[in-house]
């Protein structure tokens, strides 16, 4: 694998002859200033809004600041990295410092993804990415093949989820340095684990986004987002802020994958959109390893998830299917509130037909929304539709952060956690799931004055018609609020820990073994359902090498199973001929079908 800094087209490069370019974008000032060691140098203006600044003699480490001409002083919109706080000065960085250690890291296969969503700030304790570092032999060890980390973007304050980020290329300064970033995905390397990061293209933060001051035109003011003016993507400069950062942390960082957030917020007007653009750079510049690209999208759609004859995905690899999600929630819990309600007809059927097409609304009418939402999905891959029982949104979207287990009870989630691991479909698992972890993830932020007020009172204002909305809502600015969102690790440690810990590593032994193999040549159109009834859903899929079945029952009565040919490969609690409350059973007829 190779290893090389990525040249931006904003902010501070350190040349090959060692001087330092200073760039920014700044239409809407007449004049800027950089200031570098408490020395003020006016930066030249070089045409269609761009500043710019040579110097020699400029160390890494070095502090500097932009100055406007009104002598408000901001950091660089394109800072590697920041001294302290998201209002503070930027740092000059040699991305050249870090010595990787694992340079023989090739990647992993996106079938093999056992994906594991973890926010570094609550990980651990210290919540620091070196912290996060002495997990990695653990995870590891457990199963787990894919971390996925929330996003690191600087953001205001030092306690946040990440998706408030202004400084899109600055890890954030509470976590650790570049080089910390850096330690913690050569050594997750180390132990064969893949790192993929979220990254937010569609907004940027309240606090410290300076970006309207230095470019007005950033903005399209006559097209709002649910966090203000819409980005300009159809604008030069502004893509090109957007579309090099993807592709900047992929290299300088040698991540193996992103997340993007919200895209059906991501309103394009070029001719070509901004997501496909970066997908196909992407898959242009670095062809020699696995990259694995998801997408979160309340539209339902396949457009960004094609595949070619040899069944590779020459844009994105996967959508967040939160159809699973708000399926099963709804067939576990009985909860029917807010989007819930889309899903509160016949849940076991919608169930059924997410494990078998991939999309629960394939076209049809929002109840919710009054609007139809979604294509038909079934001749995707099954590998094209990222599954989960719980996440960061999910969980820490409910006024108290309650987890399923706290919803749904043990046993019930456990054979969710058995249809979400043995299905076909690529696996999702929420930092502590693994062992059952009961402490919340709440909302939490680092705001003060009027602009904590206004996030407290929108928090609370949200809740509304949700399950929980006649309780208190957490206060997301109280340091409480944050600590209580950590991870109890000294549940581990008992009976209950060890049990959930012995299922889960099980069943990702399972997975690998006899499901996995599965996927490589597994094409679309290979689901079928096989009974439903009240708590009850058996399912099938054929594929090349072999057919896969699975009946799950949460109800009360017994339900007799279907033909599902083959042996079975796991059943829990044990194998009956009837299926009794809270069991499932997975059957593998291996060889070739039709």
């Amino acid at each position: 694998m190779e290893f090389r800094s990525f040249e931006k087209s904003w902010g501070a490069e350190i040349l090959a002859d060692s001087s330092v370019r200073f760039r920014v974008w700044a239409p809407g000032q007449r004049q800027i200033t950089l200031r570098l060691a408490d020395k003020d140098t006016a930066m030249a203006q070089v045409g269609d809004g761009w500043f710019e600044l040579q110097l020699s003699g400029v160390v890494a480490g070095a502090e500097y600041n932009f100055v406007l001409a009104d002598g408000t002083v901001v950091p660089d919109p394109a800072a590697r990295a920041q001294q302290g706080d998201v209002n503070g000065p930027s740092l000059v960085i040699d991305a050249h410092n870090y010595r990787w250690q694992h340079t023989a890291w090739q990647g992993r296969p996106w079938q093999e993804s056992v994906v594991y969503e973890l926010h570094i700030g609550t990980f651990t304790p210290e919540g620091t990415f070196r912290a996060a570092i002495e997990k990695l032999p653990w995870l590891a060890e457990l199963g787990i093949t894919q971390l996925e980390v929330l996003p690191v973007s600087q953001f205001g304050g030092n306690r946040g989820w990440g998706y408030d980020g202004v400084l899109l290329y600055a890890p954030h300064s509470a976590y650790g340095s570049p080089d910390d970033f850096k330690a913690f995905i050569d050594a997750a390397h180390a132990h064969g684990l893949s790192v993929v990061l979220d990254i937010v293209l569609n907004h940027f933060g309240p606090e410290g986004n300076y970006l309207p001051l230095l470019a007005p035109e950033f903005f399209h003011q006559e097209r709002m987002t649910p966090w203000g003016a819409g980005i300009a993507y159809d604008v030069d400069a502004v893509r090109r802020y957007i579309v090099e950062a993807p592709l900047y942390w992929l290299q300088e960082y040698n991540l193996d994958g992103l997340r993007f957030d919200a895209i059906d917020q991501i309103e394009d007007s070029s001719s070509k959109h901004a997501l496909i653009e970066i997908a196909e750079r992407i898959r242009r510049e670095i062809p020699d390893r696995p990259i694995h690209l998801t997408t979160e999208d309340c539209r339902n759609v396949i457009f960004l998830h094609p595949r070619d004859k040899q069944g590779n995905a020459p844009l994105f690899s996967g959508e967040w299917n939160d159809d699973f999600h708000n399926a099963v929630h709804v067939f576990a819990t009985g909860e029917t509130h807010a989007y819930y309600q889309d899903f509160a007809d016949v849940p076991e059927k919608l169930v059924a037909r997410v494990l078998t097409e991939g999309f629960a609304y394939q076209g049809e009418l929002s109840p919710q929304s009054g609007q139809r939402r979604g294509v038909p999905s079934a001749g995707q891959p099954p590998v094209a539709f990222v599954d989960f029982i719980q996440n960061h949104d999910q969980v820490g979207n409910r006024a108290q952060g309650d987890r399923l287990i706290t919803l749904a009870g043990s046993d019930r989630t456990k054979v969710l956690l058995a249809t979400l691991l043995l299905s076909p479909h690529i696996p999702l698992l929420f930092m502590g799931e693994e062992y059952g972890e009961t402490n919340p993830f709440l909302f939490f932020t680092d705001f003060h004055g009027d602009l904590a007020k206004a996030v407290r009172e929108g928090r609370a204002k949200e809740f509304t018609g949700h399950a929980g909305h006649d309780e208190e809502v957490p206060d997301p600015n109280d340091p409480q609020t944050f600590t209580r969102s950590k991870l109890d690790w000294n549940k581990l440690q008992t009976p209950a820990g060890q049990s959930w810990l012995a299922l889960t590593r099980e069943l990702l032994a399972l997975r690998q073994q006899y499901i996995v193999p599965l996927l490589a040549d597994a094409g679309g159109n290979s689901g079928k359902v096989l009974a439903t009834a009240e708590g009850f859903v058996a399912v099938s899929w054929r594929f090349p090498q072999g057919e896969l079945s699975l009946a799950l029952n949460i109800g009360t009565p017994n339900q007799p199973l279907p033909d599902m040919p083959g042996r079975t490969i796991f059943a829990w609690p044990q194998e009956a001929e009837a299926l009794p409350q809270h069991a499932i059973v997975v059957r593998l007829a291996q060889g070739a079908t039709t």
